[in-house]
C-alpha cells in the first residue's frame, strides 16, 4: 500500500489487509465492492459500497446546476457575462438562476473539501477500470479531511 501521511495503525493496517485480500477474488463491477473512508482524526475507518459511497460522503453537485453549467457554455463560447446572464433567465427564470447561484455559494463557503460530483464520478471511473483491468485490484481509500478545514480529501490506492 501506498504511504499515507497519516499511518494506520496495527489494527487498521489488518482491516485493510482483510479487504484486499477478499477484494482479489472480485472479478466484475458490482455495488457492494468496498470503498474506504479513514477519518484520521478518530482514526476510524469505514468500509461503504460504492453503491453507497454518495450517501455516506455526498459529493458537491451544486456547482453542475443546469444554470450554472449553461452560463458557463455560453462564457466558452465568448458571450459577455451580463449577456450570457440574460440569456439564463431567459432559458431558466431569473429565481431559478439566483436560486443556482446561492446554492452554490453556500456549499463554497460550508466547504466540500474537493468532493464535487465530478472527483466522485472519477473515482467510480477509475475503480471500474482497476477492477476490470488484468493484475491486481486495489481498494481505493478516501482519507478525510479535518472538519472546518479547507484542506480536501485525499484519495490513496490500497494495493495488495
Amino acid at each position: 500500500m501506498a504511504e499515507l501521511l497519516t499511518p494506520l495503525t496495527p489494527r487498521l493496517q489488518r482491516q485493510v489487509d482483510g479487504l484486499m485480500r477478499a477484494q482479489q477474488q472480485q472479478d466484475r463491477w458490482h455495488g457492494a465492492l468496498p470503498v474506504l473512508l479513514l477519518d484520521r482524526c478518530w482514526l476510524q475507518l469505514q468500509q461503504v459500497g460504492v453503491e453507497d459511497l454518495a450517501r455516506a460522503l455526498p459529493p458537491d453537485s451544486t456547482g453542475d446546476a443546469p444554470e450554472l453549467v449553461r452560463f458557463r457554455e455560453w462564457r466558452q463560447q465568448g458571450v459577455e457575462h451580463l449577456q450570457a446572464q440574460e440569456l439564463c433567465w431567459q432559458e431558466f427564470g431569473r429565481q431559478s438562476c439566483s436560486q443556482a447561484l446561492r446554492r452554490f455559494w453556500r456549499a463554497q463557503e460550508r466547504g466540500h473539501h474537493g468532493w464535487t460530483l465530478s472527483a466522485y464520478l472519477q473515482v467510480l471511473e477509475r475503480y471500474r477500470q482497476l477492477l476490470e483491468a488484468d493484475g491486481p485490484t486495489p481498494i481505493p481509500l478516501l482519507v478525510l479531511a479535518r472538519q472546518g478545514s479547507a484542506e480536501h480529501h485525499r484519495l490513496h490506492w490500497c494495493w495488495p
